[in-house]
């Protein structure tokens, strides 16, 4: 009897011995660049049987917090996205058109509705200084410039800020191409079409222009008609002995030609050249 009546009082006592305490809420936090996602616990809840051990599983939604504009944690890493630019280059022998084609393609810029500006080197007075000129007597008023860097100033800044199309020509004569193009098109938004020749009358790397090509998001390489056969021609011969690199002049000095007719003119060049050496040593020699 009495075995029985501690039993029952055990019994009686059970619920509370085994009562489990409450579950503290859970939250997970994430961060992102501007946004703390919060991650909130529903409560469970536990059934009170001492035999029964729960398996907690979270599934809840996302409250959305925007982040304080003034704190400090995670500054830098949202950033507001700089302007897109663009760098085209056109290049190619002379007489191919690259003018020409770099005028096209400004005067669509324009009529599309953008503002646009052209830059010439002025080391370039062929046909006068405030002009760009086509061998076909196209022309598009331009901005004269020694050097790339002073464009800025020579326009005012305000105007530099809403031009959105810059136009290069005879564009191996700026030293500072590269730099230019690069900040003009990476870091403030502009987009830059270069045209100029890719070689020089030796079929060296003529300035800056192909430092451009890495840095390019297209390249278009024109070719002229060879004066003497009428093939493709991607060359220009000098026609004279002038030996230095800048020379500036038109058809009176230069002709397009394709890879056979530069290889034989070079070719003809020196043996003129030897010859006239050989002659001028014989009369010195006589007199």
């Amino acid at each position: 009897m009495l075995k029985i009546i501690r039993m029952k009082s055990l019994l009686n006592l059970s619920p509370s011995l085994y009562k489990p305490a409450a579950a503290a809420p859970f939250s997970l936090c994430f961060h992102s660049q501007s946004t703390i996602f919060l991650r909130k616990a529903t409560k469970l809840k536990i059934p009170q049987n001492p035999n029964f051990l729960p398996s907690v599983s979270v599934t809840n939604s996302l409250t959305n917090y925007s982040k304080p504009s003034n704190s400090s944690h995670g500054r830098g890493l949202c950033t507001e996205s700089a302007p897109s630019g663009e760098i085209h280059v056109i290049v190619g022998p002379m007489f191919a058109g690259k003018t020409t084609t770099l005028l096209k393609r400004m005067k669509t810029e324009s009529t599309n509705g953008r503002s646009v500006a052209i830059i010439k080197s002025s080391k370039d007075s062929r046909y006068g200084l405030d002009s760009i000129v086509t061998h076909d007597g196209q022309k598009l008023p331009c901005l004269p410039l020694a050097d790339l860097s002073s464009f800025r100033e020579k326009l005012g800044a305000e105007k530099y800020d809403k031009l959105e199309v810059i136009g290069i020509d005879e564009a191996q004569f700026f030293g500072d191409l590269y730099d230019f193009c690069s900040e003009a098109a990476d870091h403030d938004g502009k987009t830059v079409i270069v045209a100029g020749l890719d070689g020089d009358y030796l079929r060296r790397s003529f300035g800056s222009v192909l430092d451009l090509i890495p840095i390019a998001d297209s390249v278009t390489k024109l070719n002229a008609r060879c004066e003497l056969c009428g093939k493709n021609a991607f060359f220009t011969l000098r026609k004279t002995d002038e030996t230095k690199t800048e020379l500036i002049a038109g058809a009176d000095v230069y002709m397009a030609v394709c890879r056979n007719h530069y290889v034989s003119g070079q070719v003809v060049k020196e043996a003129t050249k030897a010859v006239l050496e050989s002659k001028n040593r014989l009369i010195s020699s006589v007199l």
